[in-house]
C-alpha cells in the first residue's frame, strides 16, 4: 500500500474557505484503478496559520503514479488556481510506502 499526503499552511479565518473547495471539487478518485481512500485533515493551529493535510491511500506506488499521470488527475486539478491566497508557501507532498 502507499500513502500519499500534500500538506498545506492555510492562512488563520480562511479555513473554511479552503474546506469548501475541497468539499465541492471533483475528484475523480472513485473510478481510478488502485485507489482506497482520501481524507482531508485539520491539524495544528499556529499564530499565522492552520496545517491542513490531503490524504490519499493507494494499492501500490505504481497505481499513485499513473493516476498522476491521468487524464482524471489534470481534470481534477484544472481548479486549482482558486486556492492562490488561501495558503501560506506551496503545497509540500510526502509519500509513504506502507510498511505494517
Amino acid at each position: 500500500m502507499y500513502i500519499a499526503m500534500n500538506r498545506f499552511k492555510v492562512i488563520l479565518g480562511r479555513e473554511h474557505d479552503f474546506e469548501t473547495i475541497w468539499k465541492n471539487r471533483e475528484t475523480n478518485l472513485g473510478s481510478v484503478p488502485g485507489f482506497i481512500g482520501f481524507h482531508l485533515l485539520k491539524g495544528e493551529k499556529t499564530d499565522t496559520f492552520t496545517e491542513f493535510a490531503s490524504h490519499s491511500t493507494w494499492r501500490s506506488y505504481d497505481d499513485f503514479k499513473r493516476w498522476t499521470k491521468s487524464e482524471a488527475f489534470r481534470e481534477s486539478h484544472r481548479d486549482a488556481g482558486q486556492s492562490a491566497g488561501l495558503y501560506l508557501g506551496h503545497p509540500v507532498f510526502e509519500g509513504f510506502e506502507v510498511v505494517l
